[in-house]
């Protein structure tokens, strides 16, 4: 039978735009609205299996794409650490007497500037 990976709707937001409008927009309805493939043969004007043979394309392209550049599993990587420093900034602080309350407010200033990397990552 034909399974669904989830991790392709993931890969979807990191190279959805190198697929043609097409790939993408089967894609999507296949993985992001949970549309069967014969609901998706039909909104697209083409047959169920040529629906599964272009969602299999597609499919295969963004593992290629991820496998050559590293894009969707490097920005895992730097979200998992940059929560881990957070996390490490916010156990620092706690731990620090009120004498040193100009070094937390340092911390939290970079608490914040890792936020706003985040949130330019998404």
């Amino acid at each position: 039978m034909f399974e669904k990976d989830m991790n392709i709707s993931f890969l979807l937001d990191f190279y959805g735009d190198v697929l043609s409008d097409k790939q993408r927009t089967v894609l999507s309805d296949y993985y992001n609205e949970d549309l069967s493939l014969a609901e998706i043969a039909q909104n697209a004007g083409i047959t169920r299996q040529g629906a599964r043979h272009i969602i299999k394309k597609a499919e295969e392209e963004l593992i290629f794409l991820e496998t050559k550049l590293g894009l969707a599993n490097h920005f895992l990587k730097v979200q998992t650490l940059t929560g881990q420093i957070v996390a490490d900034l916010k156990a620092i602080r706690l731990a620090l007497p009120d004498s040193a309350a100009d070094l937390a407010e340092k911390i939290a200033a970079q608490e914040e500037r890792i936020r706003t990397l985040e949130q330019i990552g998404e």
